[in-house]
């Protein structure tokens, strides 16, 4: 019997659980790309809001790395600076190179506009979908 309730409960909880690419779709399509290569970037340089997602997934990838053999613990870091990144976006915390930074400067912040669960989808999302891909 409480294998059965735990089974409904952790069901019902999947089921409400957000969508990383529908948060993203609802949240941060409208300023990122979702896949560009980074010749179209270039050349469409000045007609881009903010940087391609494939971008922002990759830079954060280099640059969040610890030297623990597991992936899985880089993904936990990520999926953690995403989460906070998001709500509090800063220069410092920033990953984006400098011409982006003064293309772009510093995203707004989705503070009282984003759901905990959302920030989490979002942030597996960005890891995963880019899993692959490179901006290039």
């Amino acid at each position: 019997m409480k294998k059965i309730l735990l089974s409904s409960i952790l069901l019902s909880m999947s089921l409400f659980a957000a969508d990383g690419y529908e948060v993203y779709k609802n949240k941060c399509q409208v300023c990122h790309v979702e896949v560009m290569s980074k010749d179209y970037a270039l050349k469409h340089f000045n007609e881009l809001v903010a940087p391609p997602m494939v971008e922002v997934s990759g830079r954060l990838k280099e640059n969040i790395k610890t030297t623990d053999e597991e992936e899985d613990v880089d993904r936990y870091l990520f999926i953690l600076f995403v989460k906070d990144y998001i709500v509090n976006p800063n220069l410092e915390n920033s990953m984006c190179n400098t011409g982006a930074i003064e293309k772009f400067g510093v995203m707004p912040s989705l503070k009282g506009k984003i759901k905990e669960d959302e920030k989490q989808a979002v942030a597996e999302w960005l890891y995963d979908r880019y899993e692959n891909t490179k901006f290039e």
